[in-house]
């Protein structure tokens, strides 16, 4: 079963060591200039590290989390997977002050978007089934997202509101757990 956990970037911050992130992680995020993504990408990637302790029963200093490109095989993009756990996928999403993070058998991928978000307009022209309809347009668009994060496989996609949030979720891959 594919385990799925959502919360504020305040929250999570409040309650996980952003000392349980590895090195490369620290470097990447100082990189980041904008105070509000950093803060978001920090947080998905603390809350990933909790969700995989839960989904494989383990101690949460104990996940290690890999990234690396496929195209230019460097570390700190891509991605992310646990090394030496091939048979566990996860994914993260991350935006405006929200996370979620998904852990699972097989290949996962996980999205969220701010219900108020604003539409780009390309996406009208990718989903012309949705045109005039901004909350179906936005439900597709995580869905797409989730799907591509799994690796476009094919996977059952579930999606939901999470009021609490303000967002709309989707995740791909096994039959989820919040």
């Amino acid at each position: 079963m594919t385990r799925v956990l959502a919360a504020t970037t305040a929250e999570v911050l409040a309650e996980l060591d952003p000392g349980l992130l590895a090195d490369w992680e620290r470097r990447r995020l100082r990189r980041i200039r904008v105070p509000a993504r950093r803060a978001d990408v920090t947080a998905a990637r603390l809350l990933l590290r909790r969700c995989v302790a839960e989904q494989l029963g383990c101690l949460i200093a104990e996940v290690t989390i890999g990234q690396v490109c496929p195209e230019c095989d460097a570390p700190g993009h891509g991605r992310p997977y646990l090394p030496g756990r091939p048979d566990t996928g996860i994914s993260l999403s991350h935006a405006d002050g929200m996370v979620a993070v998904a852990a699972g058998p097989g290949p996962v991928g996980i999205d969220l978007e701010p219900l108020d978000r604003p539409l780009p307009r390309p996406l009208h022209r990718l989903f012309p089934q949705a045109t005039g309809d901004p909350a179906r347009l936005l439900r597709l668009w995580v869905r797409r997202e989730a799907e591509l994060k799994s690796g476009g496989t094919g996977l059952p996609v579930r999606e939901w509101t999470d009021r609490r949030l303000g967002a709309v979720l989707a995740v791909a891959g096994g039959p989820a757990a919040a």
